[in-house]
């Protein structure tokens, strides 16, 4: 009878069940145990503001309950991690039991960041889990108006579902155009160009002074003094990594879980990866990257790594996509807000537009146009010169 503690796997998502997967793929014949705060199976979080939200799925599970009993993958759901003991290599779980560890791998994600002067209103919604997207569709089956405040991506994408659901939206942030932050201005105005276009009332250079309502929401007051009637309002301000419950525990925490290049953390036989870890590049600097795309990447270099294989950390062209109505935006390499940017095609609806920073293309970003992004794929692995790309 083994009496390995194996591998215990933090969190309830993409990173989790890929690590998982992995796990089993590379051969790996101990326990693995997979600790979620949710009632659900590792699911998908991209449709959430978007299918789910709409509609028009409510299945965004990764993998059936079938394949973890058939890996012989324990889930514990329902059971948050409140605590690690380096030491004793064991974790606290909400019920107050210690799960032991051999290996244990912090795959926790974000959490939305929230504006804690707001008053406890129905109406006012975080989109972070499954449960939240399918309240916040219960609402908006019956709203009229919703203040989305914040134009990142989440903010633009449940701007777009509201608008499929019939409901008038006003979408405000301070920056001075949606995205301006990750993809600039230029980029950002040709984003609120579309959501004008469906009817979105577009307002930026503006924030939020306070929310009012007795008992419900009723009505956004913005810094510029206007008032906004919401029955509905969504806050997507950014989000933080899922890190408080490794306070005082001794790994070190900066921007996430620090990891070395293959996802080795601080303490002794722990491990971070997905939207939670900051891993170290190819140049020694700490990245945290939040992409899906990113996480099978890291789950084929940590798992060899911690399984005391060779385990070469690989460089991939950063990768992510944002569906807004029937535009598909789609971002290459690692766009900046002040690099240069060269718009090469704007129809409307369609654009492309390419970023250079110190003379080489550092992104592509395209609206629509999922041929000519993934064309500058090479280009921007190999740091090509702007102009291979312009020519």
């Amino acid at each position: 009878m083994s009496t390995s503690a194996g591998v215990v796997i933090v969190g309830g998502g993409l990173a989790a069940a890929r690590t998982a997967e992995q796990l089993r793929r590379s051969e790996y014949a101990g326990p693995v145990t997979i600790v979620s705060d949710e009632d659900h199976l590792p699911y998908d979080r991209p449709p959430l503001s978007k299918e789910v939200l709409r509609s028009e799925t409510d299945d965004v599970t990764l993998k059936p309950a079938e394949f973890y009993s058939e890996n012989d993958i324990t889930m514990r759901l329902g059971a948050g991690a409140t605590a690690v003991d380096t030491a004793a290599k064991t974790v606290r779980l909400t019920d107050g039991s210690d799960l032991a560890y051999d290996e244990l791998v912090i795959a926790t994600g974000l959490v939305p960041k929230r504006i804690p002067s707001f008053p406890d209103l129905t109406g006012i919604h975080v989109l972070r889990s499954l449960d939240e997207s399918i309240k916040l569709r219960e609402e908006a089956g019956s709203a009229r108006r919703a203040v989305v405040i914040g134009a990142g991506f989440i903010g633009c994408e449940v701007a777009a579902s509201l608008r499929k659901l019939d409901v008038d939206v006003v979408l405000v942030e301070p920056q001075p155009a949606p995205l301006a932050s990750v993809l600039g201005q230029q980029i950002g105005e040709l984003v609120a160009r579309l959501h004008r276009a469906e009817g979105v009332d577009v307002r930026c250079g503006v924030g939020v002074s306070e929310v009012k309502g007795e008992g419900r929401v009723s009505s956004v007051v913005l810094s510029d003094g206007s008032e906004v009637e919401a029955d509905l309002v969504i806050v997507g301000i950014g989000s933080r990594p899922a890190t408080d419950w490794l306070e005082g525990s001794g790994i070190e925490l900066d921007n996430g879980v620090v990891c070395d290049s293959v996802g080795r953390a601080s303490a002794p036989n722990v491990w971070a990866i997905g939207d939670v870890a900051s891993w170290r590049d190819t140049v020694g600097n700490q990245v945290r990257v939040e992409h899906w795309s990113n996480v099978a990447d890291q789950a084929r270099v940590l798992v060899p790594a911690l399984l005391g294989q060779e385990s070469a950390p690989t460089v991939s062209v950063p990768y992510f996509w944002s569906d807004q109505y029937d535009v598909k935006i789609q971002c290459l390499g690692e766009p900046e807000a002040d690099d240069i940017v060269h718009i090469v095609q704007d129809d409307g609806r369609k654009f492309l537009a390419f970023y250079e920073r110190d003379g080489i293309v550092a992104g592509v970003v395209g609206g629509g146009l999922p041929g000519k992004v993934m064309k500058a794929r090479m280009k921007i692995a190999n740091g090509a010169p702007i102009a291979e790309v312009l020519g």
